[in-house]
Formats: C-alpha cells, sequence, structure tokens
C-alpha cells in the first residue's frame, strides 16, 4: 500500500524573482499554445494559471505569498495583450476584442485561484500577528 509524500525541496523554497519567472513562463507557454491553436484562450489556459497560483504559494520560500498571488493576473494580461498584438497586428478594433474575450474567458479560473491566494495570505498574516488577549497582560 503506498502512501502519499509531499514533495520535499531540497532548498528553503523559490525567491520572489524565482516565482515571477516561472508563473509567467507557464502561463505564457499555454497561452501561446492555446492561441496558436484555437485563436483563443481557453481550459488549457485556466488550469495553467491555478497551477501557477498553487504551484506559487506551495513552492516559494516563507513571505512570497503575496508575489505568487499577485503575478498570475498580471503576468496573464500582460502575456494575452502581447500574443494578441502579435497575432492580429495592430487593428485596433480586433485586438481590443480579443483582448477583453481572453480575459473575460479565464476570468472565472483568476477568481478562483486569487480568492485561495488571497486566504492563504490573509490567513498568515492573521496567524503571524499577536492576539489581543496576548498584548493586554
Amino acid at each position: 500500500m503506498s502512501t502519499l509524500k509531499q514533495i520535499a525541496l531540497a532548498g528553503p523554497g523559490l525567491k520572489k524573482q524565482g516565482i515571477v519567472v516561472l508563473q509567467a513562463f507557464l502561463i505564457g507557454l499555454f497561452t501561446f499554445i492555446e492561441l496558436t491553436l484555437r485563436s483563443g484562450v481557453g481550459i488549457l489556459t485556466g488550469l495553467a494559471l491555478l497551477v501557477a497560483f498553487f504551484g506559487g504559494i506551495r513552492f516559494g520560500r516563507p513571505g512570497t505569498t503575496y508575489v505568487a498571488v499577485v503575478t498570475p493576473p498580471l503576468a496573464f494580461a500582460a502575456i494575452a495583450g502581447f500574443w494578441t498584438l502579435i497575432l492580429d497586428g495592430f487593428r485596433p478594433s480586433r485586438v481590443g476584442i480579443d483582448f477583453i474575450a481572453a480575459l473575460a474567458s479565464e476570468a472565472p479560473f483568476l477568481i478562483i485561484g486569487a480568492l485561495y491566494g488571497w486566504y492563504v495570505f490573509l490567513n498568515a498574516r492573521a496567524k503571524n500577528k499577536p492576539s489581543k488577549a496576548r498584548r493586554a497582560e
């Protein structure tokens, strides 16, 4: 019978810069694949966004949760805008519509990942804060 073990990291985890680079690379790769194959983003990019959220939180050093939560939406918006501009050309009406459609199609994944990420961040912050009962003593 096998037991599920957590993945052991050799070091303390990823620094803030490592989290940003890996999340941006993962999101960029899947966004590019879906935009070239389907002419739009969909479930693969959404799953890559969720993996980026959870992986950044899981494999980051203590204190890097904020960066792991903030980076995926910003990276996706920048990458979707870049690839839309490259693939559609410099037609403002077409680029604008495709960019808004890309953001709208990934909104549920971004919301789910952000809710989980902010919960983890705020929960860790509340645990590190001393309680009012201890301050009164």
